[in-house]
């Protein structure tokens, strides 16, 4: 029984993990990706597109209480100890995060003439998101069994993880409203092809002296539940199944929006925020909710749950009591909804006039800019949140943009992150990064991200002149 609980709960905390923050991009409108995650940023070049499949490749993971050296390091201790001081060095908010995503298309241009200062962006792109809870007494029990812990009450509340794969179509629009203030907003339709979700589990299992010497009362009180969508015909094999379509066009339909703005309560000052994947997923196809609810109570010493044709067993009792039942019924779930806000403060290099516009259109009217921002994101617990301040500076007339980031978050103190976008003509390269100390030993990193990808961005020929 213990070697079959530690299976699943392993299994439950290495493949569940939730998207997380794009710090270095956040704001970084060299980039046009930046737009996503802000539908009102201050972009205004006259059109672009990205190159398919190319413009915009991006992955992080993150774990807080632990690393993969904790558990892995060729270090001569026996994995199971390392386990254990992985276990008992965590608490249940504790947690894995990790999140992929790609851009099918992207694209975007200018409408109406230059004083209306409208935009349009639209675009495609599938993502995988993924977040787990350490489910710390489960473990416990699992690789200690209750003989140390008469007494304690086991909660089964800590088994709480959830995982997807979506596709988003989306189409945004934002526009110059005043000279110093941008309004954007971005519609969004998801497809589902791949959903776990077991956030909502209750319960408890504590072990106690009896009145009758020499026996326990062992109670378990489960109210557990999976939903789950996509996954039976990987299960049962279906090989009509097209796994790579499948992932890019789900079954399962929903709705949502972005927000954002941008405001200028003074030239060299600036002020962003945004709300995203405000929106859910009905989940209808390919349906399965496993649910185990019910009470158990055994007076014994040693309850026998692996070998049901054994004398004595108490499994068929066990199984009575709390039942495995399996629903079809349809469900619903809830984006991850993002927050951003920032605080940024332009200057001039000295090389120019203060008020000079010397590199076109917006706020990169200034080479030098430092600023914060602010990032929040909802969990089925305590939200992730990270403070990030970070250094902006265009080089060689806008053909060369770089920010320096330093972020503080759950998973670390010491984040350093460095994004550089470049332009040769309408060709557009960027890359990011964080974490940058951790790469001297990525095994001992609680988080790193990376984004890439490749545009082609149109600007009017007065830009081109500025330059």
């Amino acid at each position: 029984m213990r070697k079959v609980s530690l299976l699943i709960l392993l299994v439950l905390v290495s493949i569940n993990a939730s998207s997380q923050n794009k710090q270095i991009l956040y704001n970084f409108t060299s980039v046009p990706q930046s737009m996503m995650t802000n539908p009102g940023a201050d972009y205004e070049y006259k059109f672009y597109f990205g190159v398919p499949l190319l413009s915009g490749i991006s992955a992080n993971v993150g774990s807080t209480g632990f690393s993969a050296y904790d558990l892995f390091a060729d270090n001569n201790v026996d994995f199971n100890t390392k386990l254990r001081n992985v276990v008992f060095s965590t608490t249940n908010n504790d947690k894995l995060v990790i999140n992929q995503q790609l851009e099918i298309f992207n694209g975007g241009f200018r409408v109406g003439d230059w004083d209306s200062r409208g935009y349009v962006s639209f675009g495609m792109y599938q993502e995988f998101d993924m977040l787990a809870y350490v489910p710390k007494d489960p473990l416990i029990l699992a690789l200690d069994g209750n003989q140390n812990y008469i007494g304690k009450s086991f909660n089964l509340g800590d088994l709480s993880a959830k995982a997807e794969v979506v596709s988003v179509l989306h189409l945004g629009y934002h526009k110059k409203v005043r000279e110093n203030l941008i309004l954007g907003a971005r519609g969004k339709i998801y497809t589902s092809s791949f959903n776990a979700t077991s956030t909502r589990n209750s319960g408890y299992i504590y072990t106690t002296p009896s009145d009758i010497n020499n026996i326990y009362d062992q109670v378990i009180y489960s109210n557990l539940q999976l939903q789950t969508s996509g996954v039976s015909s990987y299960i049962d094999g279906d090989k009509n199944d097209n796994p790579i379509k499948k992932a890019i066009l789900g079954s399962d339909l929903g709705l949502g929006f972005d927000a954002g703005l941008t405001y200028y309560p003074k030239k060299h000052i600036q002020l962003t925020a945004s709300l995203l994947d405000v929106g859910f997923i009905t989940h209808s196809k390919d349906v399965k909710t496993y649910n185990l609810k019910g009470y158990y109570n055994y007076q014994g010493i040693n309850p026998d749950f692996v070998n049901p044709n054994n004398s004595g067993s108490t499994f068929k009792a066990f199984q009575e009591s709390i039942p495995l039942d399996t629903t079809f019924t349809k469900y619903r779930t809830w984006r991850p909804v993002k927050m951003n806000a920032s605080y940024q403060y332009s200057f001039n290099d000295g090389r120019g006039g203060a008020d000079c516009n010397c590199l076109g259109g917006g706020e990169e009217q200034y080479q030098n800019a430092i600023g914060a921002q602010l990032f929040m994101m909802t969990t089925p617990k305590i939200p992730l949140t990270a403070l990030t301040a970070y250094y902006r500076r265009s080089l060689f007339r806008n053909h060369l943009n770089l920010k320096a980031t330093y972020t503080i978050d759950s998973f670390s103190y010491t984040n350093l992150g460095f994004g550089l976008a470049g332009s040769i003509g309408a060709f557009n390269i960027y890359f990011m990064a964080d974490n940058l100390l951790e790469y001297r030993d990525v095994s001992k990193a609680n988080s790193l991200s990376f984004q890439f990808g490749l545009n082609f961005i149109f600007k009017d020929k007065d830009e081109y002149f500025q330059e």
